[in-house]
């Protein structure tokens, strides 16, 4: 089988790769992979590393049929279209750290492969009208908006601000559309802004010119302030967040793509009553209850650009441009 794998940092180092077809043992499944996707944290192991030790296959996020089946195995059966896991032992309940050293593509080998073997506990059925790569965007980007959001005790008619047009921001503005709420969203590009207008996004704000863009969320809401921020900025956005917070908001912090430190004004947090929540993905179980919404709603992931899997290095080449808007993903057939 194909496959492509890390050997050092630096998208010139992902490197294809032929491995033996592995074989599903008791309570395991074999995948046959049909398409992955890449978010932002997939490129940062590349470029950057971290506590993930090369040679690994890269990308936490696919889409796979189930080929065979090890003995015990009840919860799918061979022709199943499934998604893995982004941590493979988070099942249920409240994050552990045995459950977030379980995810793929980092330390354990990922999704950019032909074949690979999980526990069965590890895939869920997904919604059958959405394209493979649909499927391939929803474990990690999908997900984490969606625990953004509902953790975060959205309901119909809140006000969500969403940073940018990357795969976790339009999740959120998709699912904060589906449920009934308004979506106030920010971009440096005019061009993207239109796009994600026409997703549903109820108001825009060009950051290059509105840099305070918190005094726009706040004009545009009376002065009340939004019910939620998806947070993806990290050091470079967070304050402009939380000036944009109302009292008793919620901001789930997700993302580091404007840096990692920042000083924070402490006493805008008490004050304000904030909520801030740190987002990791999430469980299957969320998984699931993300799969049912998506099927009532009948709500499609953007996807963007589709390589195939020959061009996987252009494709992170293509991420670290931020040229896209929603989700790339790699046809893996």
């Amino acid at each position: 089988m194909k496959a492509f794998q890390l050997d050092a940092l630096g998208i010139e180092n992902l490197n294809p790769v032929e491995r033996d077809v592995p074989r599903p043992g008791p309570g395991e499944v074999l995948l046959r992979m049909k398409a992955a996707s890449l978010n932002y944290r997939d490129l940062a192991g590349v470029l950057y590393g971290g506590r993930y030790k090369s040679p690994y296959i890269p990308l936490s996020d696919g889409c796979g049929i189930v080929e065979e089946i090890g003995a015990g195995v009840t919860r799918v059966k061979v022709g199943d279209r499934v998604a893995p896991s982004f941590f493979q032992k988070w099942i249920s309940g409240r994050p552990q750290m045995e459950y977030l050293l379980s995810s793929l593509g980092g330390p354990n080998d990922g999704c950019l492969t032909q074949y690979m073997v999980l526990s069965q506990e590890g895939v869920t059925k997904v919604p059958g009208f959405l394209t493979d790569e649909q499927v391939a965007t929803l474990p990690c980007a999908g997900l984490t908006a969606w625990r953004g959001l509902m953790e975060g005790g959205f309901k119909a008619g809140d006000t969500v601000v969403v940073q940018g047009t990357g795969g976790v921001s339009i999740f959120a503005l998709q699912f904060a559309k589906a449920a009934g709420g308004t979506v106030i969203a920010t971009s440096s590009s005019d061009e993207k802004l239109e796009r994600a207008k026409a997703l549903g996004a109820d108001h825009l704000i060009n950051y290059k010119r509105a840099p305070e863009w918190a005094k726009e969320v706040r004009r545009i809401t009376g002065g009340r302030g939004a019910d939620h921020v998806i947070e993806v900025g990290g050091a470079g956005t967070f304050v402009q967040s939380l000036q944009a917070t109302r009292l008793d908001g919620h901001i789930a912090v997700i993302g580091v793509l404007a840096g990692l430190t920042q000083d924070v004004p402490i006493a805008a947090i008490f004050g304000g009553n904030i909520r801030i929540q740190g987002i990791t993905v999430g469980s299957r179980t969320m998984v699931e209850e993300m799969c049912r919404a998506i099927e009532v709603s009948k709500l499609e992931p953007v996807v963007d650009k589709v390589l195939p899997m020959s061009e996987s290095r252009a494709a992170f080449e293509l991420m670290k441009g931020q040229g896209h808007f929603g989700k790339i993903a790699l046809d893996l057939n």
